[in-house]
């Protein structure tokens, strides 16, 4: 067997907008649309439980009952066939109208009858009026204003408004005075004629006409405005409610009224309403003669006067004017009329029984089903297959409570089976069964036979009772309806539908019955206030939401074709068909039924109602039966007999005290059931009855003996079937038929109720069940009672052990340690109370009660834990380590692995917050995606809230301050160390705004930077300039001296570049600094000197640094503190570049020499030895290939020839010179280049002026004096010309392979040369600026033209040649040494010089303009060259003071200072208020200097 609890889709599912031809209601939801209740249950038997129903029956019992009905679908190859004879079948089916079905629908059409024949008989038709766009309900209207007191204290105290919003309007919109008004115009006047108020004494102020009343037309069918009684209280009258005005107006007999004058104006439809008018008399157009009108007067104001308008009433033929009515009409009315008395009379006729009509045609099945399909087709504008059962389900009941539409149906219901025949194949009938089909025949599910068979208590009724034993068949169509009902004698039911559409069934189980009964009067009083029975006559129906809204439990189901639905005793059923389809129907009892089949017989007699048969000739029948009866019937049957025996010893008992005296014995199962019912109760009477010689054919039960007559009690007749003492026996015999069993049954029922330590065990239960089996007892109830008992216990037992053990084999294990099946506490706790309400003994019991003690002390910690705000994550760990020892699922695990979480979540959140640094975006982030997961809880929420504040406020200034960074131009330092100051405070590690904070804190350093760079004056190196721009283009802050900065490294770029453009040859492979320095790498084609470490000769003091590459000389000049040491470094290297050069030159010389073997000699770039024509450098005096290198242009010209190691620069005159190093002190920068270009142009000046001393010394001729008086000023020196005193330059060796070569230019002799004239033109040489006086001197070395000053000889400048090697280095020793000390002392000399005092020539006053630029514009003329030397010829220009205040003293001697700042300009010392012995010890530096300095670190 299958039990499904679910619904049945019979149609396939259609939208009800797709052509669906309904009502509006239907087309838009409405807020009481009908809601389907739950669904009963369904079974599906397997073909052995479906052999034997009763077994079957039996076994659901318990299930179903509880829903009072159920649906069994056979297995699928159970198809009987259909054996009805369709063409006999005919039928007259039921008419049926939708909305008069409904109990609260019925109840306002009632009321709607009342007042409009209240009306009707005033001559008034009444139209029911609109408020808010929909049709006001009158009934509720007139009840609520009952309920709140009446009409004059609800307008005495103002409450219309109140009404208004209990009949679901909106307030505020005025539709009190709305609802006042009809009231008062339709509802009070019959108030008042029910309340018994004399009409005719009211004053006329209640009604008057108004026109715009005809203007009502609710929806657009005027036949549904007007609500008429009918002549009659009869299923025909209520067939003409709501139909045309017309219908139900009576007509007139002509007699009488022919006779009289023609007083009646039968009008139109007639609306009243509460507003003043002035009255309008019609004029009569017929008048009768005078002597026939003066014999009526108006019995209220007794005057005959105004004869057209007086009223004749139709109901007794009194008088009244139109005007003397209350409510006064203004028109003689058309139709009837009736005066108040006539009025009171009709209206307060009782009403009839509501029953239903037949229908006038008698219908076959094909001209039915055409109607029903027709029918539902036009309807739902859909063909019948395609209408879905909800939208049938919801139009039903929204049809069946509407007062405004009408739609009726028919139904063929209660059609006798035993004439046209059943559905089912019987024997012996007209239907021929073919052989496959003869199983249905004696099928136990087949309808005819179930209600006879053995098992079921109607086979021994012996009258075939219709519609209880013999089945009735119902031809349903779409919305034909069944009311709510239970069964005859409370008995089961079984219908089962052979084909067509679902029918809806909706049930309520036994024990609701009365409280759906109560629920039903309370809502619909009026109903049961005319029909007590109302119930029992299935003519009533009311909504199952409604129902279930009181309380009473409602299912349903759809019953489709090939099911059967059964029916529980007592439950209330009710439904409707789908459409067109036939169904079958039977009643059945089992055993149980019984006792509440005398249960019924009694709530028949309290209402008074017949019985179908007679409850004690059945058990009578059954007790003579009683050697063959079932032993589980016989011990009903002995219950239910002792219980009649024992009310009926008690009845006669009471008769016998009131008096009856006579008796006589009658068989009344001979009678007919019409004849032995009570007059009172209408029971039937079997074991006795009273009757009264009065009126012999009247009898009453002994219940009601006092009701029989007035006559005396002794003259009654006690009627009785059996006597007591016959009925005794019948009892005793059915007893020992049920002994064995009663025995059996008695023991198990003791068992089963025993209490406490007299509890059986287990084993005790298992063997009354293989008793019962034994002597094959009957499936009962008590039996399965028992079996049922005897398994819970086992199954308990097993349950209990397994927790017990913690064994889950039967468990599918689920995440987090769960089990599926897992017990709850409350289950744990209720299983506990039932191992102990069971009524046998369990010896786990104990055990599992311990078990449940330590899970409450499990609860109980967990609640002092979960009571804490945050508690620790150890303490809820150790309490989910504890409940995984128990197999029960306890309801705090959830919540403590949800408060584990969040504590774990809040520890971590606050070790993040304690490390500020470690509290990134990212980890909150993820801390918040974390915490959205967890439960709610305050302490998160709050943690949650800080923390989403915390990020919202990062990523605010992360994002503010990557703008802030980003931006361009930058941003001010104040403005970033004010965000800097607002980050400060955010506890989280913010990367954007520790760079922001790095950023301003490299901005305060660099700006320190910056300003120590220049602090004191000092010019800052061009090295260190480069890396602060270079800082500070990475910083993103807005630094105000950067742009500065940078402009100056742009101007020394450019000056650079500048001077690289004056001395650098095109393509040249030196630098700048390798062409301005001196070199501290000499080397030539041939060789190249590693440079020997220059000595310091100077005692006491460190050993200079490295200086033996370019490197080294850069490095050491960036590492200067000022120009004084890098001057001196750069001596260093001078001293060192001399060493080495003339340590070449004499290398060179020597390997030149006459006697060296020329062929082992390499010389040149080529490195090969020397052959041909020669090229000898004048410099490094190594020898040159001629194709090696390049010529000379002018081979004649008296420049001397450099080959390319020697020759590194353009040498630009001085004069091109001078202004780079004037730019260079006025951008205040030091850089290597600009100290090697000053270095040079000291160097130069130096030079010129020990030229000029040399000059002065030897009396050398002028150069232009001397080149213009030689012929080499214009044809240059012959290339053939030979030293004087030097051997010739004709190389030759004899004695070995000779390579004869020539030199092609003349080269200085060095023979006898002195070696400070050779010092002279070589560092001459190795000056990168192109002087005369190198030309000069080196015109005079070239033709031995000097001699010293005053003597004759030129032995001081030229020596002999024979010279021995070893003096002449000693000489160059001694002048090498010479020349180290005057390095060491070149800064002492300088400063001396420049303190030294002047003769002071008288120079005359410039002009502005000529002082302005003298001081912009220093660089000099060519004729200037030596402006910088100490020689007389440039005193001129040195004695220039570029102090704005210029004092310019005179005198023999003048003290001079020189600004050691970057313009390195002089001074008078009186002019800057510079005093010797302050000059002598501390530094100057001039204003210019100090305001720049000052402005830059500003």
């Amino acid at each position: 067997m299958y039990l499904v609890f679910e619904a049945d889709v019979v149609a396939a599912a259609a939208h009800p907008s797709h052509g669906v031809r309904v009502s509006a209601g239907m087309t838009q939801p409405r807020p009481d649309e009908f809601i389907p209740p739950p669904e009963c249950p369904v079974f599906e038997p397997s073909w052995e439980e479906f052999a034997d129903p009763f077994a079957f029956i039996n076994k659901i019992r318990p299930i179903a009952e509880k829903t009072g009905i159920c649906k069994v679908r056979p297995p699928p190859d159970w198809q009987p066939p259909f054996a009805c004879d369709v063409d006999r079948l005919h039928f007259t089916p039921r008419i049926q109208r939708l909305n008069e079905l409904e109990a609260q629908t019925r109840v306002k059409l009632n009321f709607l009858d009342q007042i409009a024949k209240f009306w009707e008989l005033q001559g008034c038709t009444l139209k029911i009026p609109h408020v808010e766009r929909k049709i006001l309900d009158l009934y509720l209207l007139n009840k609520l204003v009952a309920e709140e007191g009446g009409f004059d204290a609800i307008c005495r105290e103002r409450r219309w408004t109140k009404i208004a919003m209990k009949m679901g309007f909106a307030p505020g919109r005025a539709v009190g005075s709305h609802l006042r008004a009809h009231y008062e115009r339709i509802l009070y006047p019959y108030n008042l004629f029910q309340a018994g108020a004399n009409l005719l004494c009211v004053q006329k102020h209640m009604l008057t006409n108004d026109v715009k009343d005809r203007e009502y037309k609710p929806h657009d069918l005027a036949q549904r405005q007007s609500v008429q009684l009918a002549e009659v209280s009869t299923p025909a009258r209520r067939a003409k409610r709501m139909g045309a005005e017309g219908g139900c107006i009576k007509t007139e007999a002509g007699g009488a009224s022919e006779n009289r004058p023609n007083l009646r104006r039968r009008m139109g439809s007639f609306v009243v309403k509460p507003e003043s008018v002035k009255e309008v008399a019609a004029h009569v157009s017929l008048k009768a003669p005078h002597h026939q009108v003066d014999q009526y007067v108006c019995l209220v104001c007794g005057s005959g006067t105004d004869e057209d308008r007086l009223l004749l009433c139709d109901g007794c033929d009194d008088s009244y004017h139109t005007f003397c009515l209350i409510p006064p009409l203004h028109d003689v009315p058309k139709g009837d009329w009736r005066c108040p008395k006539c009025l009171a009379l009709e209206c307060n006729k009782p009403q009839e029984a509501f029953g239903f009509e037949q229908a006038c045609r008698d219908y076959n099945l094909r001209a039915f089903g055409d109607m029903a399909d027709s029918f539902k087709s036009d309807y739902f504008n859909l063909p019948v297959h395609m209408v879905p059962t909800e939208l049938v389900e919801k139009e039903f009941w929204r049809l069946v409570s509407t007062i405004e539409e009408d739609v009726t149906v028919e139904y063929g219901a209660d059609i006798a089976s035993k004439e046209f025949g059943s559905g089912f194949p019987v024997r012996n009938g007209k239907f021929k069964v073919a052989p496959e089909d003869e199983v249905y025949l004696d099928s136990g599910w087949n309808l005819n036979n179930m209600p006879v068979m053995d098992p079921s208590v109607l086979t021994h009724v012996t009258a075939d009772i219709c519609g209880m034993k013999l089945p009735w068949l119902y031809v349903g169509m779409c919305f034909s309806s069944f009311c709510w009902h239970i069964e005859d004698h409370w008995s089961y039911s079984i219908n089962y539908l052979h084909w067509g559409e679902p029918k809806t069934w909706y049930g309520a189980p036994g024990y609701a019955a009365e409280q759906l009964e109560e629920v039903m009067k309370k809502l619909a009083p009026e109903l049961f206030e005319a029909q007590p029975d109302l119930l029992h006559q299935l003519v009533t129906i009311m909504n199952p939401n409604i129902l279930m809204a009181h309380g009473v439990p409602i299912y349903r189901t759809n019953q489709c074709a090939g099911e059967f639905v059964i029916t529980f005793p007592r439950a209330y059923h009710s439904g409707f068909n789908q459409g067109f389809n036939f169904a079958e129907a039977v009643n059945f009892c089992t055993v149980d039924w019984m006792p509440l089949g005398r249960q019924c017989v009694d709530h028949y007699r309290m209402l008074h109602r017949y019985c179908v048969f007679s409850h004690d000739e059945l058990i009578c029948k059954m007790a003579s039966k009683a050697e063959t009866l079932d032993v589980v019937l016989a011990s009903a049957v002995q219950k239910d007999m002792a219980v009649m025996i024992r009310e009926e010893r008690e009845l006669r008992e009471r008769v016998q005290k009131m008096g009856v005296v006579h008796c006589q014995q009658t068989e009344y199962d001979l009678l007919p059931d019409d004849e032995c019912q009570c007059a009172r109760c209408r029971t039937t009477c079997y074991l006795s009855a009273l009757t009264c010689p009065c009126n012999p054919e009247v009898l009453v039960c002994l219940h009601h003996a006092q009701d029989l007559c007035s006559c005396p009690v002794e003259g009654y007749t006690l009627h009785y079937r059996f006597t007591l003492d016959e009925l005794y026996p019948m009892m005793k015999a059915i007893a020992l038929r049920a002994e064995s069993y009663n025995f059996w049954a008695s023991h198990v029922t003791d068992i089963l109720e025993a209490k406490l330590d007299k509890k059986k065990s287990l084993v005790e239960f298992h063997a009354l069940i293989e008793e019962s089996e034994t002597r094959a007892f009957p499936e009962n109830d008590l039996l399965r009672h028992l079996r049922m008992v005897t398994q819970d216990a086992e199954k308990c037992s097993c349950v209990a052990q397994q927790l017990l053990n913690g064994k889950r084999q039967t468990r599918s294990r689920l995440g987090g340690g769960k089990s599926q099946n897992q017990l709850t506490v409350e289950e744990l706790k209720s299983f506990v109370r039932q191992l102990y309400n069971l009524p046998c003994s369990i010896h786990q019991a104990p055990l599992l009660k311990e078990l449940l003690n330590h899970v409450e002390d499990f609860q109980q910690e967990s609640e002092k834990v979960l009571a804490e705000e945050t508690p620790s994550a150890v303490e809820i760990q150790c309490l989910l380590d504890v409940s995984s020892d128990f197999d029960v699922a306890l309801p705090e695990l959830p919540v403590l692995r949800e408060r584990l979480e969040q504590a774990r979540w809040l520890e971590a959140v606050q070790a993040a917050s304690s490390w500020p640094a470690s509290l990134s975006l990212d980890t909150m982030r993820r801390l918040i995606d974390q915490g959205v997961g967890l439960a709610p809880l305050s302490s998160v929420e709050r943690a949650m809230a800080r923390l989403q504040e915390l990020l919202t406020v990062s990523e605010h200034w992360e994002d503010q301050v990557h703008n802030l960074i980003r931006a361009r131009p930058h941003h001010c330092l104040e403005m970033l160390e004010a965000a800097v100051q607002e980050v400060e405070n955010i506890p989280a590690y913010l990367p954007n705004c520790l760079q922001l904070k790095d950023a301003v804190s490299r901005a305060k350093e660099w700006l320190q930077d910056a300003e120590n760079l220049q602090l004191g004056g000092r010019i800052p190196v061009l090295d260190a300039l480069l890396d602060l721009v270079s800082q500070g283009r990475s910083i993103p802050v807005q630094l105000d001296p950067l742009p500065r900065l940078e402009s100056l490294v742009s101007e020394v770029q450019a000056w650079k570049e500048c001077a690289a453009k004056t001395f650098l040859t095109k393509n040249s492979p030196f630098t700048l600094l390798e062409v301005l320095c001196p070199r501290c790498e000499v080397s030539t084609g041939a060789q190249k000197s590693k440079g020997k470490r220059i000595k310091d000769f100077h005692c006491g003091k460190k050993k200079a640094a490295k200086l033996e590459s370019l490197s080294d000389v850069e490095r050491a000049l960036s590492e200067s503190k000022d120009s004084a040491s890098a001057m001196a470094t750069l001596g260093e290297v001078r001293l060192k570049e001399m060493e080495v050069l003339f340590s070449i030159r004499m290398a060179n010389e020597s390997k030149l020499l006459p006697a060296v073997n020329c062929s082992s000699l390499h010389v040149c770039v080529c490195q090969e030895a020397p052959k041909g024509s020669m090229l000898i450098c004048e410099l490094c005096r190594d020898a040159f290939h001629s194709n090696c290198v390049p010529s000379p242009s002018d081979p004649r010209s008296i420049q001397p020839w450099l080959c390319p190691h020697c020759r590194r620069s353009e040498r630009p005159p001085l004069d091109r010179v001078l202004p780079l190093l004037a730019s260079l002190q006025r951008l205040r920068v030091r850089l290597p280049e600009g100290d090697a270009l000053r270095y040079l142009i000291e160097r130069t000046v130096s030079w010129q002026h020990r030229m000029q001393q040399v000059s002065a010394s030897w009396k050398l001729p002028a150069l232009r004096d001397r080149l213009g008086s030689t012929p080499f000023a214009k044809v240059g020196i012959p290339s053939t010309h030979c030293l004087k005193g030097s051997p010739t330059q004709e190389w030759s060796n004899s004695g070995q392979s000779q390579m004869a070569f020539h030199a092609e230019q003349q080269c200085i002799p060095l023979q006898g040369l002195s070696r400070e004239l050779e010092e002279l033109m070589v560092e001459g040489l190795l000056l990168q600026v192109t002087l005369p006086e190198t030309q000069q001197l080196y015109y005079i070395l070239l033709n031995r033209l000097a001699s010293p000053q005053g003597s004759d000889s030129t032995t001081h400048w030229f020596h002999s040649p024979g010279r021995g090697e070893g003096h002449e280095e000693a000489r160059v020793g001694k002048e090498v040494g010479c020349g180290l000390d005057k390095k060491a002392k070149r800064r002492l000399e300088r400063e001396g010089r420049c303190r030294t005092k002047k003769p002071q020539k008288k120079k005359p006053k410039l002009s502005k303009e000529k002082s302005r630029e003298g001081k912009t514009a220093p660089t000099p003329s060519p004729s200037q060259l030596s402006d910088l030397s100490p020689s007389d010829d440039s005193e001129d220009d040195m004695v220039l003071c570029p102090a704005e205040c210029c004092q310019q003293p005179e005198g023999d001697e003048v003290d001079w200072v020189q600004c050691d700042g970057s313009c390195n300009q002089w001074f008078h010392q009186v002019c800057v208020g510079v005093s010797p012995e302050l000059a002598e010890k501390e530094d100057y530096i001039c204003v210019s200097c100090t305001m720049k300095d000052g402005f830059v670190r500003k």
